[in-house]
């Protein structure tokens, strides 16, 4: 019974209507950009990939943060192409064990395995919001070394899995992950109230820096290996 409680509270709380959401985060004058994008499975390899995961209940593929996520990433890093997970994102992935569905970190997995594959030259990187920020714990720990090598940075916001992964990705590089988290945000401290601090996220304080921490990362990760590539000449 009381299994059943906490099932239905987390429920509602993780149900918050996406005109909330759109309301935050959406710039002044509206944000046209799309919500869904396929740009490395519809249109092959760029420089870098971006593999983003959407919150709960988001729309499309990318949902509204991964999509202002996405064109704060492409201003510094246009030879970009974004990716979302194409998963459910349902209310029942937070109160799994993994924090996410399980088809879910399965996709975001064969995406990354799929770029790394298919686009030997590009750089990876990986994002996502909420239960999206969960979703790319559970998928990046688990990926190979080569492939988590090819990986420059993750960037994750409002993660609910931020206090039981100690901060951090587990079996891959503390310095390559970047997480916001809102001092008020209601799932980062290991709950699963989706409050105003959860909400909040927005350009100046959070895109901007997450989409220049990202290009730092990339840009060491490029520099290195032309580096080693004239050192080997």
């Amino acid at each position: 019974m009381k299994y059943l409680a906490l099932t239905c509270l987390a429920s509602v709380a993780l149900a918050a209507p996406s005109m909330v959401i759109e309301r935050r985060q959406a710039p002044a004058g509206g944000d046209t950009s799309p919500t869904t994008l396929s740009e490395f499975t519809k249109g092959g390899c760029k420089g870098t990939i971006l593999i983003f995961s959407r919150g709960t209940g988001e729309p499309s593929n990318l949902g509204l943060l991964g999509r202002a996520v996405a064109r704060e990433l492409k201003k510094v890093l246009p030879d970009t192409a974004v990716e979302g997970v194409n998963y459910s994102a349902g209310v029942g992935g937070n109160l799994t064990p993994q924090g996410a569905d399980a088809a879910g970190i399965k996709m975001g997995s064969d995406l990354f395995k799929s770029a790394a594959a298919k686009c030997p030259n590009a750089v990876l990187l990986g994002g996502g919001y909420s239960q999206g920020a969960a979703l790319q714990h559970r998928v990046v720990e688990a990926l190979p070394k080569s492939i988590q090598d090819r990986i420059a940075a993750v960037v994750l916001y409002g993660d609910t899995k931020n206090k039981q992964d100690g901060g951090k990705i587990k079996n891959f590089p503390a310095d390559k992950v970047k997480i916001f988290c809102n001092a008020n945000d209601g799932v980062c401290g290991g709950g699963l109230s989706v409050n105003a601090g959860h909400l909040a996220y927005n350009a100046e304080t959070h895109f901007i820096p997450g989409a220049s921490f990202m290009k730092g990362k990339v840009d060491a990760m490029v520099g290195k290996s032309s580096a080693k590539g004239g050192a080997s000449e």
